[in-house]
């Protein structure tokens, strides 16, 4: 019994300790977010850093008004940028999973391999070339080129996610497919592809979140500012002389709700479709 009573207050002690290093996070975590809103709802003369910590004395919304005329074209762009990548990428990542491990080939792996090594090539090592065979096809400076630059990028992510997701899906689903007469297309459309709801989840946040988040290729790929997407006009709200710290944070906030929209009701889905593949 005394030894019970000893292990409770331990327990009860480990958990207020467990709670609170999980609150200071979370407190971290929270701090740029409170920044960010408070300062968007100032007036100009008070969102400065000497007052950044403070709650505003009065709520001013000029600051999202300007934000939101100065940056809702590029949202439009973002939108119209992100929806087809993300679909794309997904697809393709969908068939080469498929084809990686379930249909067995020469060089299968090493293809695998190879695909993967796209995930740990810097952004900066390709631009020049990538570049170049923009200009070389026509689609430097447009909104397809950039598409197009984002779909590569995103294979190997969604090929890697996708591959192991049907590494869980039993073999002998496509050997009675076989022996029905179906073939690898009809197996993959009729089997599998009904079957991966998770996995296009997983890809749709993954792939949303990233490239609506990039600004690198959307600042190299169309230099147009009518068409670039709404990371790169954040930027251009910062002037040369001063800067409206209520607009900027006013603009970030914006620009951020849709990925915050996605992980909100979608983010139960997400965690599930990562585990999704996990067993054998």
């Amino acid at each position: 019994m005394s030894a019970i009573v000893t292990r409770a207050p331990r327990r009860v002690g480990g958990a207020i300790a467990r709670y609170v290093i999980l609150a200071l996070f979370a407190l971290a975590f929270l701090l740029p977010l409170y920044v960010m809103v408070t300062a968007s709802l100032k007036p100009a003369r008070d969102a400065g850093i000497d007052g950044m910590w403070l709650l505003p004395q009065v709520i001013d919304f000029s600051g999202l008004a300007t934000a939101w005329e100065r940056i809702s074209p590029n949202m439009l762009n973002s939108v119209v940028l992100v929806i087809p990548a993300t679909i794309i990428s997904s697809m393709i990542g969908s068939i080469n999973g498929f084809l990686l491990s379930k249909i067995r080939f020469r060089w299968s792996n090493v293809a695998f391999v190879v695909i993967l090594v796209g995930m740990y090539i810097p952004f900066q090592a390709i631009l020049v070339p990538l570049v170049q065979f923009l200009q070389s096809v026509g689609l430097y400076g447009t909104m397809p080129g950039l598409i197009l630059t984002h779909v590569i990028y995103g294979l190997p992510i969604t090929t890697l996610i996708f591959r192991n997701y049907y590494v869980g899906i039993p073999n002998e689903l496509v050997e009675a497919a076989s022996i029905d007469g179906a073939g690898v297309v009809r197996t993959y459309l009729s089997i599998f592809l009904p079957l991966s709801a998770p996995g296009f989840v997983v890809c749709a946040i993954f792939q949303f979140t990233n490239i609506w988040n990039d600004f690198l290729f959307g600042l190299v790929v169309i230099p147009s500012s009518t068409l670039q997407p709404v990371t790169v006009a954040l930027n251009n709200l910062s002037g040369t002389t001063s800067v409206d710290w209520n607009v900027v944070m006013a603009g970030a906030l914006i620009a951020a709700v849709p990925t915050l929209i996605a992980y909100i009701f979608l983010g139960r889905f997400f965690v599930k479709g990562l585990i999704a593949g996990s067993y054998r």
